[in-house]
C-alpha cells in the first residue's frame, strides 16, 4: 500500500526537507559511535581469524596439518569444512561460495580454516603455522584468459532492438574500439566484522557489519542447520559499505557463528585490512568491444556492444550487476538499433560483487567513450554530440523497452549546467591554453547521468517498518534498512517525526534487527529511503489514524479538526499534549504500534523475455569537469568541477549534497587512481593502502561547486516526491575521465586517445606515447 501524498505538500513540514544533521554526526566526530569492534565484549569472548594457503594460488589440496596451530599459545580450536553442521555455502544466489575451502583452492586468498583463540593476536600468529600442500594448477586470471578458455559463471545475455546489422551496414560512418574498465576496492573504513553470541536451544545472536541482515540470517540458518527464526542479526551502523557488505558479509558472520557454536562462547571476527582486500570481492572490471554507426552530425544510428565482465570464481551477484551494466549502456542516449550483449566470465580470482552503482557506472562509461569517439572523429565538441543523442519526445525508448518519461529533466539539467558553468567560454579558454602550452594540456567535459532506481529483481522492492508510540509521547522507530553513513536513519526519523507531529528528539532510532522487521531486502540499489521511509510513514500514519478516530470520539469533534504538531494534538479549539492523548488511548485499549509495509509499484521486468519496466523512475544529473594533464609525467589535476543533480524534493538537502560530493569523489578515484593489479599467478598485488591509492582530501577539486536541481518533485509517488541519491553521483565522475580524454585528444586532433580506466599517470603516459607515435590524420 502506498500512502497518498500531495506533490505540493510540505509547506508546514517541520523536519522533512530541512538540512538537519546526521543522527550520528556528533558521535562520528567524537569517536563515540559504536561499531562492531566497539561493542562491549561479553565475558569469555574468543577471537576468530581466517587462515589460508598463503603460497597456493589455485589447485587441489593434497594435505593439511593443523597440529602446530592447535599447539600455539592461546588457541582454543581450529575449524575446517568438516566442522560445518549444515551447508558449506554462503552464496547470496546460486551457490558455489564455500564458507571454508573443501578439497580445492579456487583463488589465492580463499579461506581454508579458522583459528579460534583467547586473543586476536594469538589467533593471527597461530594462523601462519598451518601446513597446507596444494597441487597447483595454472590459474585463469584476466578477462582475456577467460575469453580464451570460454568459461563463464552464468549464461550469456543480451538486449536487442531493430536490426543492428542493417543499421551498421547503412550508417554514414562507423567506428569501433576496445575499452578496458578497471575494478575497484570498496575500502570501507570499518572492515568486515561480526560478533556471535550463542543462546539457548541453538539460538544465535549475531552483530554483523552487513547491508543485508536478513540474508545473513538465512545463510547462518543453513550453515548452522537451524531454523532462520533461531538466528537474530543486528546492525546499528557500518563504517561504510558501498556494496561490499551486501553479500560479502555472509562468510565472516558464518565463521563467527560456527566458532560460537563449537565453543559455546561469544566469538568475534574482524578482518585485517590486507586479508580483507585479498579475500573479498571488488567492482567488476570489463573489456568492452564496441561499434557505433552514426551520421555526419554525430547522431547515432546503431550501437553494437559486447560487455565481458570478470566475475571471479563464482556467480555471487554477477547476474544483477552485469544486467545493470547493460541497462545503463545507453547512458542518456537513444539508440535506434542496438545489440548489447554480455558474458559473465569465470576467473580464478576473488568473486566480484556489488559496488556502488552495481554495474551502472561501467555501462555509462562505455557509452561516454563512444560519444567521445564520434565527436573527436568528426572534429565536433563532445557536448554537442551528447545533446544531439539525448532522449527526447520522439526518441524515448531504451534498448530494453522502457520509456524515458522524464527526458525534459535531463535536457533542463544539462542546459542549466552548461550556462552556470560557462562551458562555452571555458571551451575557448581551453583551446587557447593548449595552443600556447606544449607540455601541460587542459581538458573539459560536461557529461550527463540517467540512473534507474529500483531493484531489477522485483521481489526486493519491498520494505517493512515497526513504529511504537509510547504513553509518554515518545516514539521508537525500527525498519529493515541499514545505516552505513548515508543518513538513512536520519531521513526516516524526519518522516516519522512529521507524520506524528513530534519533535525529532522524541523519535528513538533503534538498530536494524531481524527479530523486529523480518524478511527484508538489502540496503542497496539506492532504494533505502524510497522503501523504508514509505514503510515507516505507513506505520506512523496508521497509528495517527487510530488516535484521530479515538480523539474525535473522546473530545466530540470532527476528525478534520484534529492535527498533530510539536508534541501536541490540536483538537478543535484546544490543544492537548500528545502524551496525554496516548495515555488515554492506551487506557481505552487502542493499539499504539504498527508494522508498516511498502512495495514499489509499476515494476514489471521479466528477464527471460527481456521486457517490462525494471525501474520505477530515473535520477538525473550532470557534471562539468576541467583538468590539467602533464604530458611529460602523466600527472593530472582536477581544476574545477560543477555539478547539478536531481534529487526531486530533497528530504534533507545537507545529507543529499554530502552524498553527491562523496559519490563523485569515490567515482573519481575509480577512474583516476584506484588500480587493482593481479599478477599472472592470480595474486592480488594491490592489497594495502601502500599499493592501492584511494582519493584523499588533497584530491578533492579545489574549486568544487555542487547544487541541487530545483525540481518540481518526482513525478512518481515516492516519499514526499524525493529521489534516490546513493548511487547516481558516482557516475558524475565520468566527466573527469572524459576531460582527461579531451586533454589528450589535443595532441593529435581527430584521433581518439587509447586511454583505459583508471587513468593513472602510467595509463596517461601510455596514451601520450601512443598518440605521439601516430601520424596525423589525413
Amino acid at each position: 500500500m502506498t500512502a497518498p501524498l500531495d506533490p505540493h505538500a510540505g509547506a508546514d513540514l517541520r523536519h522533512v526537507r530541512k538540512s538537519l544533521p546526521h543522527d550520528s554526526a556528533g558521535k562520528h566526530v567524537t569517536g563515540t559511535a559504536v561499531y562492531i569492534d566497539d561493542i562491549l565484549e561479553p565475558i569469555g569472548t574468543l577471537h576468530v581469524v581466517p587462515g589460508w594457503a598463503r603460497e597456493a594460488v589455485r589447485g587441489r589440496i593434497r594435505s593439511m596439518d593443523f597440529d602446530p596451530v592447535r599447539a600455539a599459545p592461546g588457541v582454543v580450536a581450529v575449524l575446517t569444512a568438516e566442522d560445518i553442521p549444515g551447508h558449506n555455502d554462503c552464496s547470496p544466489s546460486i551457490g558455489g561460495d564455500p564458507v571454508l575451502a573443501d578439497g580445492e583452492i579456487l583463488f589465492h586468498g580463499q579461506v581454508v580454516f579458522a583459528v579460534i583463540a583467547e586473543t586476536r593476536a594469538a589467533a593471527r600468529k597461530a594462523a601462519r603455522l598451518a601446513r597446507i600442500e596444494v597441487e597447483p594448477q595454472t590459474p585463469i586470471v584476466s578477462v582475456e584468459d577467460a575469453i580464451a578458455a570460454d568459461i563463464t559463471v552464468l549464461p550469456d545475455y543480451q538486449f536487442r532492438r531493430g536490426s543492428p546489422e542493417t543499421g551498421m551496414a547503412t550508417a554514414e560512418r562507423c567506428l569501433s574500439g576496445v575499452f578496458h574498465i578497471g575494478g575497484q576496492e570498496h575500502f570501507y573504513l570499518e572492515g568486515q566484522a561480526a560478533l556471535a553470541v550463542p543462546g539457548e536451544d541453538g539460538a544465535m545472536l549475531v552483530h554483523s557489519s552487513t547491508q543485508h541482515p536478513s540474508e545473513v540470517q538465512h545463510i547462518l540458518g543453513k550453515v548452522l542447520a537451524v531454523p532462520d527464526a533461531a538466528v537474530t542479526v543486528e546492525v546499528r551502523r557500518m563504517g561504510g559499505g558501498f556494496g561490499g557488505k551486501e553479500s560479502q558479509a555472509n562468510q565472516w558472520a558464518a565463521l563467527a557463528a560456527l566458532a560460537a557454536r563449537a565453543t559455546k562462547r561469544p566469538c568475534k571476527i574482524r578482518l585485517d585490512r590486507d586479508d580483507d582486500m585479498i579475500m573479498t570481492g571488488k567492482r567488476h572490471d570489463f573489456r568492452v568491444e564496441w561499434s557505433v554507426g552514426h551520421n555526419e552530425t554525430g547522431r547515432i544510428r546503431v550501437v553494437d556492444m559486447d560487455l565481458f565482465a570478470r566475475c571471479g570464481y563464482s556467480a555471487d551477484l554477477s547476474l544483477g550487476v552485469v544486467d545493470r551494466t547493460m541497462f545503463h549502456a545507453d547512458s542518456s542516449y537513444f539508440y535506434p538499433d542496438a545489440a548489447i550483449r554480455s558474458r559473465r566470465l569465470r576467473t580464478d580470482t576473488c568473486s566480484n560483487t556489488a559496488f556502488r552503482g552495481f554495474g551502472g557506472p561501467q555501462g555509462m562509461l562505455a557509452a561516454e567513450r563512444m560519444i567521445d569517439a564520434i565527436a573527436i572523429s568528426l572534429g565536433l565538441d563532445p557536448l554537442e554530440v551528447r545533446k544531439r543523442n539525448f532522449y527526447d519526445e520522439a526518441r524515448n525508448l531504451t534498448p530494453y523497452g522502457m520509456p524515458v518519461e522524464e527526458w525534459r529533466t535531463l535536457h533542463a539539467i544539462v542546459a542549466q549546467l552548461e550556462k552556470d558553468s560557462t562551458y562555452w567560454d571555458r571551451r575557448e579558454a581551453v583551446r587557447g591554453y593548449n595552443a600556447r602550452n606544449h607540455v601541460l594540456k587542459k581538458g573539459l567535459a560536461l557529461t550527463p547521468v540517467k540512473f534507474g532506481i529500483s531493484f531489477t529483481l522485483k521481489h526486493l522492492n519491498q520494505a517493512g517498518a515497526l513504529v511504537h508510540l509510547y504513553t509518554d509521547g515518545s516514539v521508537q522507530l525500527n525498519h529493515g534498512g541499514t545505516e552505513m553513513g548515508q543518513g538513512l536513519y536520519q531521513k526516516v526519523a524526519q518522516v516519522v517525526a512529521d507524520e506524528l507531529g513530534v519533535t525529532l528528539d522524541k523519535v528513538h532510532i533503534t538498530a536494524t534487527n531481524t527479530s523486529k522487521v523480518p524478511n527484508t531486502g538489502p540496503t542497496a540499489a539506492s532504494s533505502g529511503t524510497d522503501l523504508n521511509a514509505m514503510a515507516a510513514l505507513n506505520a506512523a500514519r496508521t497509528i495517527k489514524d487510530r488516535l484521530i478516530a479515538f480523539a474525535a470520539e473522546r473530545y466530540q469533534c470532527d476528525p478534520k479538526q484534529i492535527a498533530f504538531h510539536d508534541n501536541r494534538v490540536r483538537v478543535g479549539s484546544r490543544e492537548v499534549p500528545l502524551a496525554e492523548v496516548a495515555r488515554a488511548a492506551h487506557l481505552a485499549r487502542i493499539h499504539l504500534s504498527d508494522a508498516g509495509f511498502y512495495a514499489s509499484p509499476k515494476i514489471t521486468w521479466d528477464r527471460d523475455s527481456a521486457s517490462g519496466r525494471p525501474f520505477l523512475y530515473f535520477a538525473y544529473g550532470a557534471a562539468c569537469a576541467e583538468v590539467t594533464v602533464d604530458t611529460m609525467t602523466g600527472e593530472m589535476v582536477v581544476d574545477r568541477v560543477d555539478i547539478l543533480h536531481d534529487v526531486g524534493k530533497s528530504l534533507n538537502p545537507a545529507i543529499d549534497i554530502g552524498q553527491i560530493e562523496g559519490g563523485f569523489v569515490q567515482g573519481m578515484g575509480w577512474l583516476t587512481t584506484e588500480e587493482l593489479v593481479w599478477d599472472e599467478h592470480g595474486r592480488l598485488r594491490t592489497h594495502a593502502p601502500s599499493t592501492y591509492k584511494i582519493p584523499t582530501a588533497s584530491d578533492v577539486p579545489e574549486d568544487f561547486r555542487v547544487a541541487l536541481y530545483d525540481s518540481p518533485g518526482n513525478p512518481e509517488e515516492t516519499i514526499y516526491r524525493s529521489k534516490a541519491v546513493g548511487e547516481p553521483p558516482v557516475m558524475l565522475a565520468n566527466a573527469v575521465f572524459c576531460a582527461i580524454t579531451d586533454a589528450l585528444a589535443s595532441l593529435r586532433p581527430g584521433r581518439l586517445p587509447p586511454l583505459d580506466a583508471p587513468a593513472t599517470p602510467e595509463a596517461i603516459m601510455r596514451a601520450v606515447h601512443a598518440m605521439k607515435a601516430q601520424e596525423a590524420p589525413a
